[in-house]
């Protein structure tokens, strides 16, 4: 077995050395097997192994590249899917009970492109029960149970792409792929302190892909670096005949060759900065202010800016509960929806069957706005800079909708002392799902008591993830967060 050293290295550096004939890919398959065996279930990572497929799959690349038929620089590298991609002959169970023996007889086309890029599939991971389509309540509602952020067991690696969120840090796969609809992304990438890129909306084929919400859903890439995300989106980018939403526009990034002392020199960069309020959490506040001075010294210039004046929460959530209620009709009159496991997802799908067209209707209106109101902002900003996540991950046995605890001894006002606060203006990740942005969130710190990772996001005009990357990319030449390694693993 090849030594942790290697295994917790990036894509980039991994591919120069199988390449080279340095590592092997059939020891590399054999090794994160090894550990997705041993550490899978303690993380709550794996929804189903594939170490047959793995195993021919490696061999196959290690005679190619042997033979100087290098396909590019995800060749002979292992990864894991989010098991909402169908994957021929092998279970995807979509994190759902009723769905535990579900097999497709086909490829989804990132699956496809991935395997065209001669990337090992290793493993399906774990995912909150239909991407948390109906809501949830607590991070245990998933087939698989809880998934854990390696760096702190008693807390959640973030939903709905759970199980890469836990997987990628932890070095039990290369590379993962997550889908995005609202957040999840960005909300394991932070919760869990990987580097996280939600494509534009139609970048990345969705065909295979459990279908949420038709206007909403991404797929993109989960990696232990910016730079790495760059290499996976090369290979799943473009068009496709059977996704109609898919664009015809191909992508195109590697990695600099030419270091600058000033890599963001010129760059302008809009900050949103929320006020978290009296529940915020002061350290993820800190980091990100200290986020932003190494982004001065690396040549950006910021300027703090706010978000246009939308309700971003109450459409996307109707947006996608819309569609979600007709995608998953069938499912949910059959009576079927009542196994599965949270509460809170059983009733969220069966109202949503009742909601109004005409708030449907409403919303779509509403973002036909936003989306010309978000694009001026990049007449302005080369990006948006803002806290992935106002926390850090919060506990496994939280009730995500109970309400925040008081401190001890306060009693509950009467009225409120003051107008509730408009936290829709500082909402990056509601905005810019409506509006199909590209966005990248890495690691910017970890919690002094609970060593949690701190996430911090940079959001760029549509079709313009190289931007993202250019700004996530250069922090990172910066920090080392991306490169800590949780203890126990």
């Amino acid at each position: 077995m090849l030594p942790e050293d290697v295994l917790y290295q990036s894509v980039h550096e991994l591919s120069a050395q199988v390449r080279a004939g340095k590592i092997s890919p059939v020891e590399l398959t054999e090794s994160y097997l090894a550990r997705l065996e041993k550490y899978g279930a303690k993380l709550g990572a794996v929804a189903t192994l594939t170490p047959d497929l793995a195993l021919a799959q490696a061999r196959a690349a290690e005679k190619e590249i042997a033979a100087g038929r290098a396909r590019g620089p995800l060749h002979g590298i292992p990864y894991g899917a989010k098991d909402l991609l169908a994957t021929r002959g092998i279970k995807t169970t979509w994190g759902a009970p009723p769905f535990r023996d579900q097999v497709f007889d086909y490829d989804a086309t990132v699956i496809r492109k991935l395997r065209a890029a001669g990337a090992i599939l290793v493993a399906k991971l774990s995912m909150i029960e239909l991407a948390g389509g109906g809501g949830y309540n607590n991070g245990a509602a998933s087939l698989q149970g809880p998934s854990r952020c390696p760096y702190n067991l008693e807390h959640w690696a973030g939903g709905s792409s759970s199980g890469p969120g836990a997987a990628v840090p932890s070095a039990l796969v290369g590379f993962a792929i997550g889908s995005e609809t609202l957040g999840s992304i960005i909300t394991p990438a932070a919760f869990s302190g990987v580097s996280g890129l939600r494509p534009t909306y139609g970048r990345v084929s969705r065909h295979g892909a459990m279908a949420l919400s038709w206007t909403m859903d991404k797929l993109g890439p989960m990696c232990r670096s910016a730079l790495d995300c760059g290499l996976v989106l090369n290979a799943i980018a473009g068009k496709d005949p059977a996704d109609p939403t898919a664009l015809d526009q191909s992508f195109t990034w590697w990695p600099p060759t030419v270091k600058k002392s000033k890599p963001l020199g010129g760059k302008r960069l809009g900050v949103i900065k929320p006020d978290p309020g009296p529940q915020g959490h002061e350290e993820v506040m800190q980091a990100f202010v200290t986020a932003l001075d190494v982004l001065r010294g690396l040549g950006a210039k910021l300027e703090e800016t706010e978000l246009p004046d939308f309700p971003y929460g109450p459409v996307a959530v109707t947006l996608y509960t819309a569609e979600a209620a007709s995608i998953f009709r069938p499912f949910i009159e059959s009576g079927k929806v009542m196994e599965l496991i949270d509460e809170t997802q059983k009733t969220g799908l069966i109202a949503a069957l009742s909601l109004p067209a005409k708030d449907y209707l409403d919303a779509f209106r509403l973002r036909a706005q936003i989306l010309p109101a978000l694009g001026k902002m990049f007449e302005k900003y080369d990006a948006l800079v803002a806290p992935s996540r106002l926390g850090p991950a919060p506990r496994l046995d939280v009730d995500f909708n109970a309400p925040p605890p008081r401190p001890a001894g306060e009693k509950t006002p009467e009225r409120p002392a003051t107008p509730p606060r408009n936290t829709e203006k500082w909402n990056v990740i509601g905005a810019s799902n409506i509006a199909g942005l590209p966005a990248i969130s890495v690691p910017c710190g970890f919690t002094k008591e609970k060593n949690l990772p701190i996430g911090i996001q940079f959001v760029a005009d549509a079709l313009r993830e190289d931007v993202s990357i250019e700004f996530a990319a250069a922090y990172q030449s910066a920090t080392d967060f991306h490169r800590r390694r949780p203890a126990g693993f």
